[in-house]
């Protein structure tokens, strides 16, 4: 298992699509009210970790897609930031827009999303999630999708694609990956 820098992972805050159930994919939609609010939680766990991340060299990475960007703005409003295609959602072709109940398989997990009709699939994702870790040269913040981020946690972790596929999605925290081993960071009540 490569030994990566720390990683603070943050998946964007909750959308209208994903309130409403739709798949985004490389689609957009904004943030929801409580999308905001998480992204507003992620702040108060990044605050005192952001300045330690930048003075050891390291950076935050963000995916281009708006809500990433969004959830970046207000999680760390002010602060630079690199838009790396790399983090970008799995493109999910035909399904993009559509209602998750309405997929013929009548769930939804990692491996359904990877089997979109003309969409990136699983290899294309998994190689450009090893690519973004293998150009780490210090420690990251990093804003991505829920998706990509089983997969980065994952590989991470040294999972396979199964226990990829069960890592929790949650928005409104930060998963720490230190080390081979992933830590959940929450807001202080």
């Amino acid at each position: 298992m490569p030994d990566y820098p720390d990683i603070w992972f943050l998946r964007h805050g909750e959308t209208l699509w994903n309130r409403e159930g739709r798949i985004q994919g490389r689609r957009d939609s904004d943030l929801t009210a409580r999308g905001r609010a998480q992204a507003a939680q992620q702040a108060t766990i990044v605050a005192p970790i952001v300045p330690k991340v930048l003075a050891a060299g390291g950076a935050i990475h963000v995916s281009p897609l708006g809500r990433a960007r969004a959830t970046a703005e207000i999680a760390m409003p002010g602060l630079p930031y690199e838009i790396n295609p790399d983090l970008a959602e799995v493109g999910t072709g035909a399904w993009e827009g559509c209602l998750k109940a309405d997929l013929p398989q009548g769930g939804f997990d990692l491996d359904i999303y990877a089997a979109a009709p003309d969409g990136e699939g699983f290899d294309i994702l998994q190689a450009r999630v090893r690519r973004f870790l293998d150009s780490l040269d210090g420690p990251a913040i990093v804003v991505s999708h829920g998706l990509l981020g089983q997969v980065m946690r994952g590989l991470v972790c040294g999972l396979d694609r199964a226990g990829m596929a069960a890592l929790p999605n949650r928005q409104g925290c930060v998963f720490l990956l230190r080390g081979g081993v992933e830590t959940l960071l929450e807001p202080q009540a």
